[in-house]
């Protein structure tokens, strides 16, 4: 279309946006991009990057009492919140002054203001009209509050990075992965911790070993884990705490707390956008649906990232906005998205790293799978006396051997799983595992010299003698 302003448009200055654009302009493409808040999306303004800020900050307080062990003796430690939010939102102010000056160095024009669809392709940004060739939305997630009374009282993810003071009582709603990080970081700066989750068991959708294993370690550090709980109502009291009414198993009727966050899932953040001026089909959540290539039922209209519903995970949409970029650019050398053994990982306290399958998905696909599983108290806590202890485990499919998945609950798992994912990715087998040498001594090394093997299967699930599945 000759008479465009731009060749693609990006509603949504985050990871997976930003990285698309850069990769058009560098196809010689003129890029515009919009951004109503701040460049960096969720990832680096109010997700991956401060929350990792604020696991480390968490980490201190278990690192100075495990301190004594090794023959160090502190004194006078203090913490203060208010430094360590100063100190991270200086940070993050300074990595969104990356973000765009990459953008402007690659030729990408960046606009501040609220991009909306007006048909398919000319869109409105804050009173300004513009016609682009092609449009991606890349408007990634925003927290989902349930519809209980008393939800205007809670906090969510984005609010609890800006909150003015530590709570001394908080009760998280919910048992995924944000729930549970910010559990660990609450407790290990000092508060008192309740994880209230309507499920079984946190983490649903990882491995059952590594939902038990984990439920068993945070209840262990002193975070009250209620399961097969539900919060059905907040309210205020008149000396400003919270008290939380609680439907569940557990016998608890209330908690009396200083904070209540809801960390009960995010929806794709398309209201508002104008889609459906461009036709462009959503999913029941609200998501963009979109082919392996990122690309909608509008030809020329694509979505990457969370707002798509598929993998919420900022690589995954760093790697989408790529494929869209080459899709469009690239010469006809588009390659589609492999959503296939992504890794991932959970920051909680111990962090929990995984690739691949679970032993449940293992089992529901191939019928049955090897299991080597190694739990064992890491050579550091013989020290410090401390009871925690890592959880490793390969899942091994019985005729290729292939390995399937690998999961690890412990010190520095996200880190070791990184590696081995690359052997899951590459198909490697446990044999090929077996005949690499361990790094000793490492906690890494339980990966290649797991020998103690168990079979599961449907039909031990259906005699009762196997691992739920």
């Amino acid at each position: 279309m000759s008479s465009c302003d731009y060749d693609l448009f990006v509603i949504g200055g985050g990871s997976g946006g930003v990285r698309a654009s850069r990769i058009a302009a560098g196809f010689g493409a003129k890029v515009g991009v919009a951004e109503q808040y701040r460049y960096g999306g969720t990832c680096v303004i109010r997700g991956c990057v401060p929350k990792k800020l604020l696991v480390y900050a968490a980490h201190f307080r278990e690192d100075f009492e495990d301190a004594a062990g090794f023959g160090w003796r502190l004194e006078g430690a203090r913490f203060s919140w208010p430094d360590l939010i100063e100190a991270k939102n200086r940070e993050i102010g300074r990595l969104e002054g990356v973000y765009v000056r990459l953008l402007e160095e690659c030729g990408v024009r960046p606009l501040r203001g609220r991009a909306t669809l007006l048909d398919a392709h000319a869109l409105d940004v804050s009173g300004q009209r513009i016609i682009a060739a092609n449009i991606l939305v890349a408007t990634g997630g925003w927290p989902h509050v349930p519809g209980i009374p008393g939800a205007e009282h809670c906090i969510t993810s984005n609010e609890a990075f800006e909150l003015p003071e530590l709570p001394r009582r908080i009760l998280i709603v919910g048992g995924g992965y944000i729930a549970v990080e910010f559990a660990g970081i609450f407790h290990g700066l000092g508060s008192e911790v309740t994880l209230c989750y309507r499920g079984e068991q946190i983490l649903r959708g990882f491995d059952s070993g590594v939902r038990q294993h984990l439920s068993r370690e945070i209840a262990r550090k002193g975070i009250r884990v209620l399961l097969r709980s539900e919060v059905t109502a907040v309210e205020r009291s008149d000396d400003g705490s919270l008290l939380a009414r609680i439907a569940g198993v557990a016998g608890i009727a209330s908690s009396r707390c200083d904070a209540v966050m809801c960390a009960t899932g995010r929806r794709p953040s398309t209201r508002g956008l104008g889609l459906e001026n461009a036709g462009v089909r959503l999913d029941a959540q609200g998501g963009v649906v979109v082919d392996p290539y990122g690309r909608s039922n509008v030809s020329h209209i694509f979505a990457v990232g969370d707002v798509t519903n598929r993998i919420a995970l900022t690589p995954v949409a760093i790697r989408e906005g790529q494929v869209v970029a080459t899709t469009l650019f690239g010469g006809g050398h588009a390659v589609p998205v492999d959503h296939e053994s992504v890794p991932s990982a959970v920051f909680s306290q111990p962090p929990v790293g995984t690739v691949g399958l679970s032993e449940e998905d293992a089992v529901e696909r191939f019928g049955e799978v090897d299991i080597y599983q190694a739990e064992f108290r890491p050579l550091k806590h013989t020290l410090t006396g401390r009871e925690e202890r890592t959880l490793m485990k390969l899942v091994v499919e019985p005729g290729t051997q292939r390995v399937l998945g690998a999961h690890m609950v412990g010190a520095d798992a996200p880190e070791v799983i990184q590696g081995i994912a690359i052997s899951v990715k590459a198909g490697l087998t446990k044999q090929q595992f077996d005949a690499t040498v361990g790094i000793h001594p490492t906690a890494a090394e339980e990966f290649v010299t797991m020998r103690a093997k168990r079979v599961s299967s449907r039909a031990a699930a259906v005699r009762g003698s196997g691992q739920p599945v």
